[in-house]
């Protein structure tokens, strides 16, 4: 079962790293714990890449049209994600990464 996780901090916006923009920045905070294959795969793949709590991201671009996939930077790595794999990432938005 998918679980959210709850409230961060009152400064902050939780959501999944599919709903950020371009230019804008996040925090992880975790992965969806989904027991379907296909999801733990996934959540497998992502942690490998980088996608690990605390780590801060960049939307660094979105293909037109559509916006997917999505270029997210993790430290000096970019990567291409999906919308499907971008939703599978819990994140925190601060007021200053607006």
């Amino acid at each position: 079962m998918s679980q959210q996780p709850s409230t961060f901090q009152k400064s902050a916006t939780i959501g999944n790293l599919a709903q950020l923009k371009k230019g804008e920045s996040a925090t992880v905070i975790g992965l969806a714990d989904d027991d379907e294959t296909g999801v733990v795969l996934m959540k497998t793949r992502l942690q490998e890449l980088g996608f690990l709590p605390g780590e801060r991201i960049h939307v660094h671009a979105e293909a037109f049209p559509g916006k997917d996939p999505m270029a997210i930077r993790i430290g000096n790595s970019i990567f291409a994600l999906r919308r499907l794999e971008a939703a599978k990432v819990y994140v925190v938005q601060n007021d200053e990464s607006h």
